[in-house]
């Protein structure tokens, strides 16, 4: 069920991302999932939390949902606007009115310290980080722990994992542990930042999309029905998510 375009492709490769641009685009079931995320990251943001930074755009297209948007890779890509690491941003102070990224911090567990560091001193006052990150539920258990290619480990003591490449360092665990099993210790280290909200979300959608490595599961018409099936299920969020909306506000 490997995508015939990336199969085999090392995932730290930037030729692999912009294929992945291409996949996005191309599959219809996993472009509505993206466009729904982009378009709750936009909602979520206040008119004053302006300019905006996207960390790891990679083969998204958010710019398309936010005019002004100031897109940014780890590596070199023709479709973003700088090559940027989260970890450090060579941003002047209180420059930005928020961050945004999808999929980005868990990949940012050799030092997630680094970047709240960065992104706490690039920020402003009453400026935002709003994230979709993979979540720890019991059902997310069973799917990343057995079925996904990333590190999954929840047991983690640290908030970092062994470096590899850009992409491939990984921990989908990690954005769980500092806003949920670790919440108290992150809000000590980071008093500047308030946890506005976590959402949990996506049990089923990018599951049956395929994500950008597999074919897609299911056909674009089914996207509807299970879409209304997952608002159907809302109040098991918690225990059925894979993903969560997570915001932060700077104090």
């Amino acid at each position: 069920m490997a995508h015939p375009l990336t199969r085999g492709m090392n995932i730290d490769d930037p030729k692999t991302t912009e294929l992945r641009r291409y996949i996005i685009r191309e599959k219809s079931f996993l472009r509505l999932i993206y466009k729904e995320w982009y378009q709750k990251i936009s909602a979520s943001l206040m008119p004053d939390q302006r300019p905006v930074l996207e960390v790891g755009s990679g083969g998204g297209f958010m710019e398309e949902f936010m005019p002004g948007l100031i897109t940014s890779e780890v590596f070199y890509l023709s479709s973003v606007s700088l090559v940027l690491d989260g970890l450090h941003m060579p941003l002047a102070d209180n420059s930005l009115g928020a961050i945004v990224m999808i999929n980005v911090l868990h990949h940012l567990s050799n030092n997630a310290r680094n970047f709240f560091t960065n992104a706490s001193r690039c920020i402003r006052k009453k400026g935002a980080i709003i994230m979709i990150e993979p979540w720890v539920t019991p059902w997310s258990k069973v799917i990343y722990g057995k079925l996904h290619h990333e590190p999954f480990k929840p047991n983690a003591v640290e908030w970092e994992c062994t470096k590899d490449g850009p992409l491939s360092s990984a921990n989908s665990a990690l954005p769980w542990i500092l806003f949920s099993r670790d919440r108290q210790k992150f809000e000590n280290e980071f008093p500047e930042w308030r946890i506005l909200q976590i959402k949990p979300m996506m049990p089923f959608l990018y599951l049956l999309s395929g994500g950008v490595s597999l074919r897609s599961f299911m056909p674009q018409i089914s996207f509807n029905f299970w879409r209304s099936l997952e608002k159907a299920l809302s109040p098991w969020m918690p225990c059925l998510g894979m993903f969560a909306q997570i915001t932060l506000q700077k104090r």
